[in-house]
């Protein structure tokens, strides 16, 4: 196994990121992040890539934070280094035109629930455990989480989550809305990557739209929000690959898309 902290393979047209701490359940710290900052914006500048799938290795995705580091920090400098450089990393996943999928092969703990509250589709073995468990060490999720998480399940039982501290299974995160799929464990990655290959088949203008969209709007009062998707809509027909769309359907045959 390789000493990097973030091993990157691109397979096809898919950058698969792996998160490679195995030794500590692929606990984040500040070098981790570092290296996991230069693989995405790798993938986002690479026209190749289309699809980015995160992962860990071994058996846990992200089980959370490195805490002794996090014990021997005092507020000032938390907020100033490592809870900066976090929140810098996790918006970067968060706002990437290319879309992003978890392959959460084991435990997703307190930042690695943060972690895939920031891609758009996630993939979980049955046997991953999920949580935000900072309250039990006499915290409150720092890394996005506890406003990521409030804006996608309902807030009652984000709240649940994050007042209790309690895991919850991948079956419950998936009823809860926040895991599109449950598969066997060991399975977790092929999943990704073939839900990845059906994203590559997808026109990536189209798609850098459609996410830039959803975002924006999300931040926008419903009213200011439709106005912004007619508008996109718009910028959509002016692309090639629209007609192209409309144009195989019509003559019944395969989209050829070509990103423009």
């Amino acid at each position: 196994m390789s000493d990097l902290a973030v091993l990157y393979e691109l397979t096809g047209a898919t950058a698969v990121l792996t998160i490679n701490r195995p030794k500590t359940l692929n606990a984040l710290d500040l070098p981790t992040l570092d290296a996991l900052e230069g693989a995405i914006r790798k993938a986002a500048a690479d026209p190749m890539v289309q699809v980015i799938v995160l992962t860990g290795a071994g058996r846990a995705f992200v089980a959370g934070g490195d805490i002794a580091d996090l014990d021997s920090r005092q507020g000032l400098a938390h907020y100033l280094e490592f809870g900066e450089r976090i929140h810098e990393v996790f918006r970067q996943i968060e706002a990437l035109d290319k879309p992003s999928i978890a392959a959460v092969n084991g435990w997703a703990l307190g930042g690695g629930t943060e972690l895939l509250l920031c891609t758009d589709l996630r993939i979980a073995a049955q046997s991953a455990m999920i949580g935000l468990p900072e309250i039990t060490l006499g915290l409150f999720p720092g890394a996005g989480g506890s406003q990521r998480l409030m804006r996608q399940i309902a807030p009652c039982k984000a709240r649940e989550m994050m007042f209790l501290g309690e895991r919850i299974t991948a079956a419950e995160a998936e009823r809860l809305g926040l895991i599109n799929q449950v598969v066997e464990d060991g399975e977790a990655l092929n999943a990704a990557m073939a839900m990845a290959e059906k994203l590559a088949a997808k026109s990536p203008m189209i798609l850098k739209l459609l996410k830039r969209t959803l975002r924006d709007g999300a931040e926008m009062p419903p009213s200011a929000a439709l106005r912004h998707e007619q508008a996109m809509i718009g910028l959509v027909l002016d692309s090639h690959d629209a007609h192209e769309g409309c144009n195989a359907f019509l003559a019944k045959r395969p989209a050829a898309f070509e990103g423009r």
